[in-house]
């Protein structure tokens, strides 16, 4: 079997990677060790970029989105009691967001890749990425109960932090930064109108929280917990009480939106860059090379962008025989890598209360959170950088 990029991971980064490459002209291959019906149900990212939107949109798969999807012109930011709203488009320029959920972005990417892109194989499980330093590299799988090859010309890794592709980089080549936060997010999905029309950010003294949405009828929530922390040992009714708790404020109007708990999951904290994101012919994206903690809203952003470059990369060697952009994919990604980095944990120390945190620590997280509120030159920053930095 061969393509000419051979891409491993059907997730919204190698998916779109296949569309984007459909639409330049270019053939390739992806292959998912899943089957098509974990990666359409298995739920992560729900805040899209304006730059992920537009390129949606751009690659002809946005229609669903701009039907179904929530514009988002701002976040609520809330401490010490009090409310206050950033405005994306008045900073930005007209920026906004959209919240739709990796789940549906798949879906819709997997439909049109099925219906006139190239071969999807799932349950097609990547055993290894072979010769990645050469002219031909090439990917060994199994499928169908069998041991197969991919030969490519290009492979590009999209397969989270556990696949292969990352192990094909040669160790002495390698350096990784890690952080990794004594916290984590307990995650609820619930049958009940949102309890806002925006995302509500909330640092109290008791933990962090976070208000967010699926639809105009399901609600997204999140509570700081102790990392280890397992989701059933929180009852339905202590999550509520503790997101009543948390996120009080000196405003009658408020109330919060209680219903039947369909979901409980808990995330890890984490922040992790590996360098470099390419070894010879082997391309990594998205959580294969980097994860951010998911206070800034940017691991589908990240891997989003990582796509568009190599695919923009590549359509310009095919097209003009210009290899500057693949040779330096690694340096162009990482850049922005880093800014998601610095902007994710900022908004994770200003925003989450450590275990051993003093009286100290908690006026220089509000301090912070005054500093946005009232100085339109850090508001902007974080507008800015929670809307997207340019790919």
């Amino acid at each position: 079997m061969r393509t000419t990029v051979g891409i491993i991971g059907a997730g919204p980064a190698g998916l779109l990677l296949a569309r984007l490459l459909h639409n330049a002209g270019i053939e390739s291959v992806v292959l998912e060790g899943r089957d098509r019906a974990y990666v359409e149900q298995r739920q992560r990212a729900g805040i899209l970029e304006q730059g992920t939107v537009d390129v949606l949109r751009e690659a002809g798969v946005g229609a669903r989105m701009d039907r179904e999807g929530l514009p988002h012109d701002g976040i609520e930011l809330r401490f010490d009691r009090r409310r206050h709203r950033v405005d994306f488009p008045a900073l930005t320029g007209g920026k906004q967001v959209m919240v739709y959920a990796q789940t549906e972005v798949c879906k819709d990417l997997i439909a049109a890749q099925l219906a006139d892109g190239g071969p999807l194989l799932f349950e097609a499980e990547a055993l290894a990425v072979e010769g990645a330093d050469t002219a031909g590299p090439r990917i060994r799988f199994r499928h169908e109960g069998r041991e197969q090859t991919l030969d490519c010309d290009y492979v590009v890794g999209c397969d989270g932090f556990w696949g292969v592709a990352r192990k094909a980089v040669p160790e002495e080549l390698v350096r990784t930064y890690e952080r990794t936060y004594p916290y984590a997010w307990l995650g609820i999905l619930a049958d009940v109108a949102p309890s806002h029309d925006e995302l509500i950010y909330n640092r109290s003294d008791r933990g962090f929280a976070l208000m967010s949405m699926r639809s105009p009828h399901v609600t997204r929530a999140y509570l700081q917990v102790p990392a280890g922390t397992e989701a059933e040992s929180w009852s339905d009714d202590e999550i509520w009480a503790e997101l009543d708790r948390r996120l009080e404020v000196d405003d009658p109007t408020w109330r919060l939106a209680r219903g039947p708990i369909t979901s409980k999951s808990v995330t890890p904290m984490r922040s992790y860059v590996h360098e470099p994101m390419r070894h010879g012919r082997l391309f990594l994206a998205g959580d294969a090379a980097h994860i951010v903690p998911p206070t800034g809203a940017k691991g589908l952003n990240l891997a989003v962008g990582d796509v568009i470059t190599f695919a923009r990369a590549l359509t310009a060697y095919v097209e003009k025989g210009d290899t500057e952009a693949l040779d330096t994919y690694s340096e162009t990604c990482l850049r922005r890598v880093w800014q998601a980095e610095r902007f994710s944990y900022a908004m994770t120390t200003m925003l989450h209360r450590a275990p051993d945190a003093t009286a100290f620590d908690d006026k220089i997280q509000l301090a912070q959170l005054d500093r946005v509120t009232t100085s339109k030159a850090a508001e902007t920053d974080l507008a800015e950088a929670y809307t997207g930095f340019p790919v």
